[in-house]
């Protein structure tokens, strides 16, 4: 059975939310604050500590998480290196953040149990965060629903990366491509004497993305590389020059009106422009 009151680290880079926390948390007679910091360097410090003198022991029974820290950790990373010390230590992560570098540690984080991943707004008195801490120390997992449906969409984001397909060197060049440069200018700034290792490059570059079985145009192929790369999705183009892109289940349908919402502003033409084909003395 669990004790009336549990030790409770709080990490919180805000100064003022941290003491809040701490006040309010205490105040339920649940857990006794044993300390409160803004990093995961100085939790990871604190909890080493006792660790090193004394035997290994839990430095607290759960920890209270934000994901976005002072620091060079986030929550995630912090907790993860915690529990290489201390094997599914309960850990409750309490944000607003909503970047999707935050969702791809946490599902890469493998954490399995003794956790919740919560928004702060969703859970703001302290009587509604203590039964957290207590299911994460009984050993249960919890996600917001809206967290999990955001590590969801980031995992399907990465599934269909088209950078994940390219090596490094071909990144590089995929990305200037998309600027507008030519493959002279990109092989002057990657140092390269000859441009044609570029277009060896775009060559590798069009045949990852299936670009060199729906064209024989170098044209078109490096004006569709560049939506790829701007979008930031797998695309593919019918026979007919329709672009389709591939949903959830892993099916192609047709790319509408959501293509202005990626920063592409939605016209081709102007992508066109931006590539300056016509100014590539190689695509002549």
């Amino acid at each position: 059975m669990l004790s009336t009151m549990h030790d409770l680290i709080i990490v919180e880079d805000n100064p003022n939310l941290r003491q809040a926390l701490k006040t309010g948390l205490e105040a339920t007679q649940a857990v006794r604050v044993a300390y409160a910091c803004a990093s995961g360097e100085e939790v990871l410090e604190y909890c080493l500590e006792p660790a090193e003198s004394e035997g290994q022991h839990r430095p607290a029974d759960v920890i209270l998480m934000d994901v976005c820290l002072a620091g060079k950790m986030n929550g995630i990373q912090a907790a993860i290196a915690l529990r290489r010390e201390f094997p599914r230590m309960p850990v409750v992560f309490y944000s607003i953040q909503d970047e999707d570098a935050y969702y791809r540690d946490f599902r890469r984080s493998g954490i399995l149990s003794h956790y919740a991943y919560v928004r702060k707004s969703n859970y703001l008195l302290p009587a509604m965060i203590i039964p957290l801490l207590k299911d994460a120390i009984s050993g249960r997992s919890f996600i917001d629903p809206e967290i999990e449906a955001r590590v969801q969409e980031v995992r399907h984001k990465d599934e269909q990366s088209p950078m994940a397909l390219l090596e490094p060197n071909e990144q590089v060049v995929a990305r200037m491509l998309a600027q507008g440069l030519t493959n002279e200018q990109i092989a002057s700034r990657l140092g390269f004497r000859d441009k044609r290792t570029i277009s060896r490059t775009n060559g590798q570059i069009y045949l990852t993305w299936g670009l060199s079985e729906t064209t024989t145009d170098e044209k078109i192929a490096r004006t569709r590389a560049a939506i790829i790369v701007l979008t930031g999705r797998m695309i593919a183009w019918d026979e007919n020059g329709a672009p389709q892109v591939m949903d959830e289940q892993g099916r192609w349908s047709p790319l509408g009106p959501p293509l202005e919402g990626k920063g592409v502003s939605g016209s081709l033409d102007m992508m066109v422009g931006r590539l300056d084909l016509k100014g590539d003395p190689s695509l002549k």
